[in-house]
């Protein structure tokens, strides 16, 4: 009954497979470990399944995705998408590669350095640089 599933890389995607077994473990347990809420899985891994295909199809051959493409992918989303679709993508996609970089697959995050503007299409401000008094005090 304690018995480990093993990992198929064909259950994985092509990007994180070729990586390596520990990768495609880092990957599924981000979903399975990280995340309890059901809801939130399965929007999360909808995400980063569209990710790493659009990586794939724009020709990333691994893992070491640039915050270059972590941008367009978020900026092409901003125009057939609502403003808070785009920016949960932009949290799976900071979160997925924060559990990478603590697990050591990847060296950094490329979705750390990609501004949260472009994600909520507000213009000259970033939704994380406003205090809680000066959001209170707009009201």
């Amino acid at each position: 009954m304690n018995q480990l599933i093993p990992v198929r890389s064909s259950a994985l995607p092509a990007l994180v497979a070729v990586v390596g077994e520990r990768a495609g473990m880092r990957f599924l347990e981000f979903f399975s470990a990280n995340i309890r809420n059901p809801h939130t899985r399965r929007a999360y891994a909808r995400a980063a399944e569209e990710f790493l295909g659009w990586c794939a199809s724009a020709g990333a051959i691994d893992h070491r995705s640039p915050a270059v493409h972590v941008a367009t992918w978020i900026e092409a989303g901003t125009r057939g998408l609502a403003a808070p679709s785009v920016k949960q993508r932009l949290a799976t996609i900071r979160h997925l590669f924060d559990w990478l970089v603590t697990g050591q697959v990847v060296p950094v995050n490329p979705a750390g350095s990609v501004a949260r503007t472009l994600a909520c299409g507000d213009v000259g401000t970033d939704a994380g640089s406003r205090s809680f008094g000066s959001a209170r005090a707009a009201r």
